[in-house]
């Protein structure tokens, strides 16, 4: 496996974190989605204000994964009121987690899931969730490899676009 490393984002981050959020976003979902409605999307959801406000809050939290010098991918996890929407009691919402495509298929996706795990289970949360989209077949085998199972389905908006979601849980033991 690469070598990396995992560092907390802060503020002074919110550049780099805006560059990876719009450009794994867009090679994930571009095919899927009408050029007008993802320009809105990237502008508007990875807003610097936007950014800023999700590092400052306290119950959610940003990781680069690194490898070398690079930022290769980010994980975004959610607590309390920070998390989209009430899926389980007592659960922590895994909101974010893509890879630049060159990182990709290098087992560097389950280093994140599973540091979102690990903090799940060293602050005793019961459950994990995440909203995955229909048509992401890819990341639907991957979570369920995981453990992972479909609860539920949401709608994601996609500027003009909503787009479906499924929710998948895990609960931990």
């Amino acid at each position: 496996m690469v070598e990396y490393t995992i560092k907390d984002v802060t503020e002074n981050d919110v550049k780099e974190l805006q560059a990876i959020s719009r450009e794994t976003f867009k090679a994930t979902f571009d095919e899927y989605t009408a050029p007008a409605d993802m320009a809105r999307f990237l502008k508007e959801d990875y807003a610097t204000e936007k950014l800023l406000a999700q590092i400052n809050n306290s119950d959610s939290r940003f990781f680069f994964l690194m490898v070398k010098d690079e930022v290769a991918g980010y994980l975004k996890v959610n607590v309390n009121s920070a998390q989209t929407e009430n899926v389980k009691p007592n659960a922590l919402e895994v909101e974010r987690i893509y890879l630049r495509q060159k990182f990709q298929h290098q087992g560097l996706g389950l280093v994140l899931i599973k540091l979102a795990e690990e903090i799940a289970r060293k602050e005793n949360y019961d459950y994990m969730w995440l909203g995955v989209y229909e048509n992401n077949l890819i990341a639907q085998k991957f979570y369920k490899k995981d453990g992972f199972t479909r609860v539920g389905q949401h709608v994601f908006q996609v500027g003009e676009d909503p787009q479906i979601d499924y929710i998948l849980a895990k609960k931990l033991d």
